[in-house]
């Protein structure tokens, strides 16, 4: 069922959001993507040092924690409907490629013009179910706070159309092992839409380090040291579960 005044389902639609949240993660580093780490600051990145091993770092409505031998830019320095960091070492290593790195963004879905429900297909298929055949990586575990399919993908009339959900793994099929962590969130028509920025699709974090025994600690560091706008993704997993029964 489409709802009123909205342009009916394309396969187009759909490529164009999942495409730009593989963007996202494969930036991040998990297999081994280039990133410039050239400092932004004039281009709207904030860094703000700390006594701690981390960075903090500023980017618009985005807020997040990168170790301090990290370098951030822009995730979209063209305008597009990315909106926040990626961050990864400020030394490359071979060929100028990195294995561990960073990404914080949402999806402006005031510039992608689609329904706000239609990021759940973005959500579920391109960042659960497509992030191992992107990057290679096994082990995937995740933990889903709500999954509501929306109602012209068969889910029931009137479904809010979200999904939350938080997932790790270890990419072992790299030269050397590295482990991540994403956070994926699309707000739909549920209660998720009413904190963090009310303009977003579609928010995604995701980081990469290399495997260790301090990986972990370090990836929850990074993954829920992110706030979009005045929300942290505790604030926002707290509003999908609050509404898991809508």
């Amino acid at each position: 069922m489409e709802r009123p005044g909205y342009p009916r389902r394309t396969s187009e639609t759909v490529r164009t959001v999942a495409g730009c949240l593989l963007i996202a993660l494969v930036a991040a580093g998990c297999r081994a993507a280039s990133v410039s780490t050239t400092p932004t600051v004039g281009e709207g990145i904030s860094i703000h040092e700390s006594p701690t091993p981390f960075t903090a770092v500023t980017a618009g409505d985005v807020r997040g924690l990168i170790p301090d031998d990290w370098r951030a830019r822009p995730a979209d320095p063209t305008g597009g409907f990315e909106r926040g960091f990626v961050a990864s070492p400020a030394a490359h290593g071979p060929r100028g490629q990195i294995a561990e790195g960073m990404a914080a963004v949402w999806i402006d879905g005031t510039t992608v013009g689609v329904p706000s429900d239609y990021y759940y297909l973005a959500a579920k298929r391109a960042a659960v179910a497509r992030l191992t055949d992107t990057t290679g990586c096994d082990g995937l575990e995740r933990n889903v706070f709500v999954d509501h399919r929306p109602s012209y993908a068969d889910g029931r009339r009137n479904s809010p159309g979200d999904f939350v959900a938080v997932g790790e793994g270890v990419c072992a099929r790299s030269p050397e092992p590295t482990r991540f962590k994403y956070f994926v969130a699309a707000p739909g028509y549920g209660p998720v839409h009413r904190v963090g920025i009310p303009a977003s699709g579609l928010y995604v974090v995701v980081a990469v380090v290399p495997d260790s025994p301090r990986a972990p600690r370090v990836l929850n560091k990074l993954v829920y040291g992110t706030r979009f706008g005045s929300a942290s993704l505790a604030d926002l997993i707290t509003a999908a579960e609050r509404g898991r029964s809508v």
